[in-house]
């Protein structure tokens, strides 16, 4: 093996190919041709490219047209400094298509777990002051349509606090023609003014107001944002995005798990208020009833889209009553009526038209 090797050589300056000799100097290399020295050249600044004929091939980083062809072969001492050529495909090539396509395969799901499984441990770490930033954001996008007719939000309070809701949760109404309830980072609640219209008594609204709360509880709507959007969006800047967090928010559906644990935070919520629970069961089972009436637009944004329902959920709060228990209305007949005009008898609420 020649020591010393006559390599192919374009300077990147001229189109004339010459033949010099590579001198190996330590880590860098000079290419002398006759009377001619080219170089140093650093062996870390070579990238291999296509070989030709089978001769090994190399360019030089930052510096378009350089090329040495290594025509002779490449001796121990020089391919000990040269930078390994890439081969196409790299790894498929090594392992083979199907081994690499079922390595991709793992990866690929191990990441949808990460990203749908990562949000619930993540969420309880985000500052409560951030979460509260974005539900003030968030209200103050609704521009208006927060209601409060006379008596009406007195009889919301009302309801909380027989849930024993927390002294940081704040329950809003909000005119928007929708059967829908959310919760906002920062313990705020959205009860649409149509839910309150379908509701029969307040007990129903009572029981979607618990399990609203055990979403607020467990801050599943930020584990639904960070699975959403990533960390960077919802941790980053804040300004300017009030209405892309809120809509965000109505499309935001929670996993099973937090549906469940919704739900069993409401059955034990009901049951401490000594509030029917079989009124949750019957407005659940009635949405599913009366779901192709709603019409699309309120079908798409409905209780029943954002909070998918079953029959196993309502039966599972109807299973929940106990026999023989004293349960008391959530609301007296004077605060029902004023909780259902919240919005009605509120001159200022702004109406919100759905446009599909």
């Amino acid at each position: 093996m020649i020591e010393r090797p006559r390599v192919g050589y374009y300077d990147g300056v001229s189109a004339v190919q010459r033949f010099p000799v590579l001198i190996v100097e330590g880590d860098q290399f000079t290419l002398l041709d006759g009377a001619r020295s080219d170089g140093p050249f650093a062996f870390a600044a070579l990238e291999p490219r296509e070989p030709i004929q089978g001769a090994p091939v190399f360019g030089m980083k930052k510096r378009p047209g350089w090329r040495i062809t290594f025509s002779e072969g490449l001796p121990q001492a020089v391919a000990d400094h040269l930078p390994r050529t890439r081969r196409y495909g790299g790894i498929i090539d090594r392992i083979g298509l199907w081994p690499a396509s079922l390595g991709f395969a793992v990866i690929a799901a191990a990441a949808v777990v990460a990203v749908v499984q990562l949000p619930a441990i993540v969420a309880p770490l985000v500052p409560p002051s951030v979460e509260r930033k974005m539900g003030d954001l968030m209200i103050g996008d609704l521009g208006g349509r927060v209601c409060n007719g006379p008596g009406g939000q007195a009889a919301l309070d009302a309801i909380a606090k027989r849930l024993d809701a927390p002294d940081d949760v704040d329950v809003r109404v909000v005119k928007i023609p929708v059967i829908n309830a959310v919760t906002l980072p920062g313990g705020k609640i959205l009860i649409f003014d149509k839910l309150l219209q379908e509701a029969k008594s307040p007990d129903e609204v009572a029981g979607v107001l618990a399990h609203e709360l055990g979403h607020a509880r467990h801050r599943d709507v930020m584990a639904g944002l960070l699975r959403q959007f990533g960390l960077s969006l919802v941790l980053g800047g804040m300004q300017g995005n009030a209405g892309n967090y809120t809509n965000a928010v109505l499309a935001t559906t929670y996993t099973r798990s937090a549906e469940n644990k919704a739900d069993g935070y409401a059955i034990d919520d009901l049951k401490d208020a000594h509030v029917s629970p079989t009124a949750t069961a019957d407005f659940f089972r009635r949405l599913g009833h009366d779901e192709p009436r709603l019409g699309r637009a309120k079908v798409v944004l409905s209780y029943l889209s954002t909070h998918p329902m079953s029959g196993d959920r309502a039966s599972r709060f109807s299973g929940s009553a106990v026999k023989g228990e004293t349960y008391t209305p959530a609301l007296d007949p004077a605060q029902w009526q004023a909780l259902r005009g919240i919005c009605t008898n509120d001159p200022k609420a702004k109406g919100f038209e759905l446009d599909f």
